[in-house]
């Protein structure tokens, strides 16, 4: 399999410069979601205050606007970053976790783990893990026994999520109280969420996290080519299962508490590799912060658009994530991206 990197010839771009505008749009990003909101606007000056001197502000930032902040970051670092690794481990631009089944697999056994044990929170993420690392499994299979381009595996995926979506829909109208919020979970939102519900998520995309920058290096030489890694004495196959299981549970641990969101895992690793290059180690770490930023950023859009009401931030996602699929497609000539 050929690489998608046209040089090994180090990038020159600033990527310093790049990874810290991408920690002040993030700083920013966060500020600004805890001080807006669709009901009140607290200044900056005085969250440090509120969060301490028990009033009404500081309890909507305590309760409502800190766990939603949050949870933004986290889940769209770790959406962004699985995105980006499934990209390069199957060698396609056009992969991501909501597109090739992994977020809806995640979403199906969430909510089956919801339906039978209601009450354990823990066991949450590793439910989705097992159901994200279970969707992107089928996909690799049909690719590998139908030698699929890429836009088959894309379509492969599509037929895989809606399996699962459809999984998805059985469970819920048979247990209805499986789910708190079914419309949010099912397109993506963040509302009523907890701290508790977080921090489970939480370790599981920091372990994750830190051993695919541990094989950041190995990342590098598989995406020069099957062949190539094998003559360099790399496991390619257990490699690839490994990555994509780290994949798996980054999509998971977002998709526990913060549904089936969209086009994160597409779009930020699209512009970072346009920013940083394509080295593992700084195009994770790019898409950590930029996925963070973006998800803060379309939940604060949702929260003030229509303020006082307020949309799930799935909807947003899709009117941006939407038409810039359909722009990769347009560009496909021959299965490759031109």
């Amino acid at each position: 399999m050929k690489s998608s990197r046209t040089s090994s010839i180090p990038d020159p771009r600033p990527t310093g410069r790049v990874l810290a505008g991408l920690l002040l749009l993030t700083l920013v990003s966060a500020v600004l979601s805890l001080c807006l909101g669709s009901t009140s606007v607290i200044s900056p000056a005085l969250v440090p205050q509120a969060l301490l001197d028990g009033t009404l502000e500081g309890q909507i930032i305590q309760y409502v606007r800190l766990p939603r902040t949050c949870g933004c970051l986290l889940a769209g670092a770790a959406l962004a970053v699985s995105g980006a690794v499934i990209q390069g481990v199957l060698n396609n631009p056009l992969a991501a976790p909501n597109i090739i089944g992994v977020n809806s697999g995640a979403g199906l056994l969430v909510v089956l783990c919801s339906a039978l044990f209601p009450q354990s929170v823990a066991l949450t993420p590793l439910a989705a893990f097992l159901g994200a690392f279970l969707g992107v499994l089928l996909v690799l299979l049909i690719a590998e026994r139908t030698g699929a381009s890429r836009i088959t595996l894309v379509l492969a995926g599509v037929a895989v999520s809606n399996i699962f979506s459809a999984g998805i829909d059985a469970l819920v109208t048979f247990f209805p109280d499986a789910v708190l919020s079914y419309t949010d979970f099912r397109i993506g939102g963040l509302n009523n969420l907890s701290m508790d519900r977080i921090v489970p998520a939480f370790w599981v995309v920091c372990v994750a996290l830190l051993l695919l920058f541990s094989l950041s290096s190995e990342m590098d030489i598989l995406s020069l080519g099957r062949e190539t890694a094998q003559r360099l004495g790399l496991p390619v196959k257990p490699l690839r299962l490994l990555l994509l299981a780290l994949a798996a549970a980054l999509a998971g641990a977002a998709v526990s508490f913060a549904g089936l969101l969209g086009f994160v895992g597409l779009i930020v690793p699209h512009i970072m590799r346009r920013l940083v290059g394509e080295d593992s180690r700084p195009l994770l770490l790019s898409c950590a912060l930029g996925g963070a930023a973006l998800l803060t950023l379309c939940d604060l859009l949702s929260r003030v658009l229509f303020a006082p009401y307020e949309i799930p931030v799935g909807i947003v996602l899709s009117l941006a994530g939407g038409p810039f699929f359909i722009w990769l497609l347009l560009r496909q000539r021959g299965g490759r991206i031109v």
